[in-house]
């Protein structure tokens, strides 16, 4: 009886030591506090990097502190717009973008309260966290729908995330700036002015994309799948299970719930999580025709992207069912959809 027990202690404790040999460690780099970064949030808090083998550590950095992680191996991965994902990797090679979760924020081009439309702005200053990044490439989407170009407005570089971008706007250093929700609610409350928002143009795309390193992805083979898996399990968690998703979200970002339910509500209704994350040409050929400058273009210009934009981990997924085994048979028809629209 008691050799019994002590091998059942000792297999117990055996199994125990090799889940924890079995587990690695990892860090990824949330380049932003929006919903873009959603379901890492909801993996972390839902235990799906823990079930695919990984301990994970989300850790904060804008751009360009994101690729700096990457390209040094300090982090394995960023969930990063795919305009800076292109200009990043068409730089020397070395990055690659394996799937696109995500479509666009809730992102609002506010402005000062005398500021009423957009065609107002000619003249005045816009400010972004740096030249040539998303909220850069946004305003000049937006500002575009009015006949204004780059050239017709300042730009301020406020080197930082929304939270001073706001307050770039509120003390008037500039007198506007594009604004994720739910930041932009409050500022409406407080009457600025909300110009415009990419959320209600399909023509402007602002997709992110996972971003890796080719050497990472070479010395831990299956570490995309498993980090594609944990994000797909954790969208479909968000769309089965708001109350989860809010409190997933108010982990890792202290805001009002009830803006934060807002914005849940949006995005589920216009499905901004993508079931199946492939990146999708024509969301690289809006980005590509719309380049940061003229240095940036010609960088992509001589540049192939078929060697960092890479559908081939997805396209494998879809083959093998499991899309279908984790949403249910109703996906196969977005599965031959989105195949179609993939960027080849």
């Amino acid at each position: 009886m008691l050799q019994s027990a002590l091998a059942a202690v000792l297999a117990l404790f055996a199994a125990q030591v090799g889940l924890a040999q079995q587990i690695q460690k990892v860090k990824i780099n949330y380049p932003t506090r929006t919903g873009q970064v959603w379901p890492l949030y909801i993996a972390k808090e839902g235990g799906y990097y823990q079930k695919y083998g990984l301990d994970v550590d989300l850790v904060f950095g804008v751009h360009p502190a994101g690729i700096a992680m990457i390209v040094s191996g300090e982090a394995v991965m960023t969930a990063y717009t795919l305009e800076q994902s292109m200009t990043a990797a068409s730089k020397d090679g070395s990055l690659i973008a394996l799937g696109s979760p995500f479509k666009k924020s809730l992102f609002a081009l506010m402005a000062n309260k005398s500021i009423g439309s957009m065609r107002d702005l000619k003249g005045k200053k816009i400010g972004v966290s740096q030249i040539g990044d998303a909220p850069y490439n946004y305003t000049i989407g937006l500002i575009a729908k009015s006949g204004l170009a780059p050239r017709d407005v300042q730009w301020v570089p406020i080197g930082a995330d929304v939270s001073a971008r706001a307050a770039g706007l509120v003390s008037g250093r500039v007198d506007a700036t594009m604004i994720t929700a739910p930041v932009y609610f409050k500022l409406e409350q407080q009457g600025y002015n909300n110009l415009g928002n990419i959320s209600d143009y399909d023509d402007i795309y602002a997709p992110s994309v996972y971003l890796f390193r080719k050497a990472t992805i070479a010395a831990n083979p299956k570490l995309p799948e498993q980090l594609m898996k944990a994000h797909a399990e954790a969208i479909k968690r968000f769309y089965d299970d708001k109350a989860f998703a809010v409190k997933a979200y108010l982990a890792w970002d202290k805001q009002n719930p009830a803006d934060i339910e807002r914005v849940y509500d949006h995005y589920a209704q216009v499905n901004t999580y993508e079931r199946v994350p492939y990146i999708l040409a024509a969301a690289f050929q809006y980005v590509y025709d719309h380049p940061a400058d003229e240095q940036t273009l010609t960088q992509w210009k001589s540049f192939d992207f078929h060697k960092v934009i890479d559908n081939s981990l997805v396209d494998r997924l879809v083959k093998e069912g499991y899309f279908e085994q984790l949403f249910g048979p109703g996906i196969k028809a977005e599965e031959d959809r989105k195949a179609k629209l993939a960027y080849r």
